[in-house]
């Protein structure tokens, strides 16, 4: 196919404003997938992405329509995920910014947007779902108008779910988007995009081909890391692995590597040939810093071979994620791990048991705090680590944080918050900004009655239920984007949670010196109602250093040893009784109680 039939684009929208079924539609017209083997969200590839309805994963697809190739990527909405946009951005020349008619341009609308005008990309703009009943399709489109400045007649106006206006909208893609630059006879530029590991052909690059050719056999490198490896096989997506001869300057598709470790394939290498070798690597992407840190471990010592080689895999196929070796006296080996948000995690969580088959506990998140030591704090840092030792140290484990004397300062990460949000509900949301330590900066009107609300939170404030409670307070109309702004001093100390008299680490958090008593509060009566009775009476605690701030009792099972006597004297009774008093007390003082993996969420959404 020549290049200048080539046309390379992909959708982003706010999360629900139906970006996988446009692309259903499109697969639909084209015929790229048979009538036979069509499904709803058929580019939601994981079963968890059908579940929750939510795209969690870029997946691109190759169409042909009227002896053009249209190669499509279909990305998610949330803003935990919106590294999978940036990178789809990277590798096309267009993208349509998908709206939805009854809810009108949200919060990750407008970053998807200022992402795609960084790229320098065509934009179309559309409205979806103009049949329903609730549509205000005019003044969505005057202010789609009056963001973009485009004219009214520019904005397409389409049905996802029942094909209304897709064919005039694909035809208009092949006329607005440009050819991909590059040409075939320049040396071999291809950019990695994604990628998975394949347990029988190794690690598998999804790549945009930006100049020269690439063969099956062709000697590749990866310019980044200096690998050198033999091309096996490359192919496009249809959407499944369909294996071509050639990928020439335009084209999107996969390179079977013939790596078989996943560590020398990184998302934003660049791949070039050895027949026909680039002197330097394209930009790549910003290497993005996680926000969010959980400790995970397993549940059973002889499983931690296997947990790291599936964390090795999720890294391959989640550029975002990180993880380092950790150790905890209590849960044994394991690794720390960093992530973009909630929900980041949760996925993360879910894909481990479900693709890896690994029980795991998962300790409570924190945030990344900055630490500047004192000179004692210097000393006793140097003398623990016997090395020369940093003044500043980035604390993402409670456990780690030193001790109050050897403090400076400590330095929470804030973030700039964008609302978007009906104007009847500016009060509640300024009520909750205000509740949860934050700064109140302006409102600006997308029109007269929606209004982008901007102000800065600390990120532990949002970082569990904020976005619950900001739906709430609103009815379910407001949306939220955020992005990470600096470092400020704030007053926060480790709280400690003892089950039973010994510290449990995987429940201790990092909590405001003035919210430590309600916090330890909230989490020992969350713990009274999941952790499991025992035989014995367990006392659950939170505690600040030696000093215990909120405690309560979990009842002991009571088993009827007297239930056996029929008759006698009442001494048998108090005897049977002032026996079981004093087995209690043994086990009170011997006993152990396993924590249940529900306690940690019952932590975790507190």
């Amino acid at each position: 196919m020549e290049r200048s039939n080539v046309r390379n684009f992909c959708i982003i929208a706010h999360i629900d404003h139906g970006k996988s079924t446009l692309a259903d539609r499109f697969l639909e017209i084209t015929e790229t997938i048979s009538k036979r083997d069509m499904k709803e969200q058929v580019l939601d590839q994981m079963d968890l992405e059908r579940e929750r309805g939510i795209t969690i994963k870029l997946q691109p697809v190759r169409m042909e329509y009227e002896g053009y190739v249209l190669n499509l990527i279909d990305t998610p909405g949330h803003v935990d995920f919106s590294y999978e946009v940036s990178r789809s951005l990277a590798a096309v020349e267009g993208a349509l910014l998908l709206v939805d008619a009854t809810q009108g341009i949200e919060a990750q609308t407008l970053a998807n947007l200022y992402l795609a005008l960084e790229q320098d990309l065509v934009i179309i703009p559309v409205i979806n779902k103009i049949d329903l009943p609730n549509a205000d399709v005019n003044q969505v489109r005057k202010d789609i108008v009056k963001l973009l400045g485009c004219q009214a007649e520019e904005v397409f106006l389409v049905s996802a779910k029942s094909g209304q206006g897709v064919v005039q909208l694909l035809k208009h893609i092949i006329k607005a988007v440009p050819a991909p630059h590059g040409s075939k006879q320049d040396a071999v530029q291809a950019l990695i995009f994604d990628s998975f590991f394949d347990e029988y052909r190794g690690v598998i690059a999804y790549c945009r081909v930006m100049s020269g050719l690439l063969r099956a056999g062709n000697h590749i490198t990866f310019m980044l890391n200096g690998k050198v490896s033999e091309c096996l096989e490359v192919g496009t997506f249809q959407p499944e692995l369909v294996p071509r001869d050639v990928l020439s300057a335009g084209d999107v598709g996969y390179v079977v590597t013939g790596l078989k470790e996943v560590r020398h394939c990184r998302v934003g290498d660049t791949i070039t040939t050895s027949e026909n070798a680039s002197t330097r690597p394209l930009p790549g992407y910003k290497i993005l810093k996680p926000m969010v840190f959980a400790g995970v471990y397993c549940r059973e010592g002889n499983d931690y071979p296997h947990l790291r080689d599936a964390l090795e895999k999720m890294s391959l196929n989640d550029s975002s994620f990180t993880y380092d070796p950790d150790q905890s006296e209590a849960l044994g080996f394991g690794f720390r791990c960093g992530f973009l948000g909630i929900l980041h995690l949760e996925i993360f969580q879910e894909r481990l048991i479900r693709e890896y088959d690994v029980s795991i506990i998962v300790t409570a998140p924190s945030v990344g705090y900055r630490v500047l030591l004192s000179e004692a704090g210097l000393h006793a840092q140097q003398r623990k680590e016997k090395l020369a030792g940093r003044q500043e140290l980035v604390i993402t484990s409670p456990l780690n944080l030193p001790e109050v004397t050897h403090i400076e300062k400590i330095e929470e990460p804030w973030m700039q918050v964008s609302i978007i949000s009906p104007k009847q509900y500016m009060g509640n949301i300024m009520g909750l900004v205000q509740e949860r330590r934050g700064i109140f900066l302006g409102t600006e009107y997308l029109d007269e009655n929606r209004v982008v609300l901007q102000s800065e939170l600390p990120l532990a404030s949002i970082l569990l239920d904020f976005y619950d409670k900001l739906k709430s307070v609103t009815s379910g109309y407001a949306s939220l984007n955020y992005e990470f702004k600096e470092y400020r001093p704030c007053d926060v100390i480790r709280l400690d949670i003892l089950v039973a008299q010994e510290p449990v680490e995987a429940l201790a958090t990092i909590v405001y010196r003035d919210e430590a008593y309600s916090v330890g509060r909230k989490v020992v009566d969350s713990l009274k109602d999941v952790l499991p009775r025992q035989l014995f009476e367990v006392k659950v605690q939170a505690a600040v250093g030696g000093k215990v701030v909120a405690a309560t009792r979990i009842p002991a099972l009571r088993k009827d040893v007297t239930a056996k006597l029929y008759g006698g004297d009442v001494t048998r009774k108090r005897k049977l009784l002032e026996k079981q008093k004093k087995g209690k007390r043994r086990m009170r003082q011997r006993g152990s109680v396993e924590i249940p993996q529900e306690a940690f969420l019952a932590v975790l959404k507190r």
